[in-house]
């Protein structure tokens, strides 16, 4: 992979939730384990055993991402971490073939993965957005979020321009 695939379909399991930030942010269907009330349902402080795990990477053709040793060789597709500081997870799921470049325009929900739609220069936002007609807004069409490239898209593009 060169680019950012829309079709690759991950799974991140519960210890890398700031890389599923990441990850939503350069456009790649990234599912978290513990987002709650997500794709399964889950509840807080309601972690799901291995098993589920792996029948719901299969159950959702997604690639597990993940650093538990045991889990990875488990499962028929996985991407296996093995540090704790979220720029080095960047660089080695970069180094496993994925590109890292944030999707301009955004594309996928940084909160809950949902797809990202333009905002209309007429609609109106909470008062804490921008004025959608003078800044690009988008809005999540599953939690109703609304993102625009601010000091946030700029950290995480100088994150990315670190690695």
């Amino acid at each position: 992979m060169t680019e950012n695939d829309s079709t690759d379909r991950l799974l991140l399991d519960a210890m890398l939730g700031k890389l599923t930030t990441y990850l939503r942010m350069c456009g790649y269907d990234a599912a978290y384990i513990l987002d709650e009330g997500g794709e399964w349902g889950r509840e807080p402080g309601n972690d799901p055993s291995d098993d589920e795990i792996l029948a719901q990477v299969e159950a959702s053709d997604r690639t597990l991402v993940t650093r538990d040793v045991e889990l990875a060789t488990r499962a028929t597709d996985a991407v296996l971490l093995s540090t704790r500081d979220v720029k080095d997870q960047l660089r080695e799921v970069r180094d496993a073939g994925y590109a890292l470049t944030l999707d301009d325009p955004p594309t996928r929900c940084s909160a809950c993965n949902g797809e990202l739609r333009p905002v209309d220069a007429a609609e109106s936002l909470p008062a804490y957005a921008p004025d959608p007609a003078e800044t690009d807004c988008w809005r999540c069409r599953s939690c109703g979020q609304v993102f625009w490239k601010g000091s946030h898209w700029d950290d995480v593009t100088a994150t990315l321009e670190e690695l």
